[in-house]
C-alpha cells in the first residue's frame, strides 16, 4: 500500500476517533446540512464569516429554513466565525457561494477569501474539498496557488527542498 493511502487511512482514524475534526467553511444552504450531516459520526466546526449567521446557528436556529431549528439545536457542531479555531481541522471542505455577475462572469471573490483562510490552517496530510460550483479550472488555476501561497507547511516544504 502507498505512503499517500495510508496517510489516508491515518486520517480517516484520526477523524473516526474524535483526535482530528471536519470544517465546514461556509454555512449555507450547501454547507450547513453537510456540516450537520458529518456531525452525527465527527467532530465538526462550522466556519461562517457572518458573526450574526454564526449567532443564529449556536441558539439552534436555522436560517436557511432547510434543516428546521430542532435538528440544528441538538447537532454537535462547534460554529464560529473566528479562524483560529480551524487549527484542528484536518479535513476541509469548502463550500462558498460563486455568484455569477453580468455578462455570466463568477465572481470568485468568496472562493478566493475562503482558500486564503484555509490555506493558512493546512497542516502536513490536510485535505481540501471544494463544494463550490465553479468553471473547470478554478480548484487548480485559483484555489491551490492561493493554499500554497498561505499554508505554512507549504512555506516550511520549500525551505527544505
Amino acid at each position: 500500500m502507498g505512503l499517500f493511502i495510508e496517510e489516508k487511512i491515518d486520517l480517516y482514524e484520526e477523524i473516526v476517533n474524535g483526535q482530528a475534526s471536519i470544517a465546514v467553511v461556509g454555512l449555507g444552504y450547501v454547507g450547513l446540512p453537510l456540516a450537520v450531516a458529518f456531525s452525527k459520526k465527527a467532530k465538526v466546526i462550522g466556519f461562517d464569516l457572518s458573526e450574526r449567521k454564526i449567532t443564529e446557528y449556536q441558539k439552534g436556529i436555522d436560517l436557511t429554513g432547510d434543516l428546521g431549528n430542532t435538528v440544528l439545536h441538538d447537532c454537535s457542531i462547534q460554529f464560529t466565525s473566528d479562524s483560529n479555531n480551524l487549527e484542528n481541522a484536518k479535513f476541509f471542505i469548502v463550500a462558498v457561494p460563486t455568484p455569477v455577475q453580468s455578462g455570466n462572469i463568477p465572481d470568485l471573490t468568496y472562493i478566493q477569501n475562503a482558500s486564503q483562510i484555509v490555506g493558512s490552517k493546512l497542516t502536513k496530510g490536510a485535505i481540501v474539498v471544494f463544494e463550490s460550483t465553479v468553471y473547470p479550472g478554478v480548484t487548480e488555476d485559483v484555489c491551490i496557488p492561493i493554499l500554497e501561497a498561505d499554508s505554512w507547511f507549504f512555506i516550511i516544504r520549500l525551505l527544505y527542498q
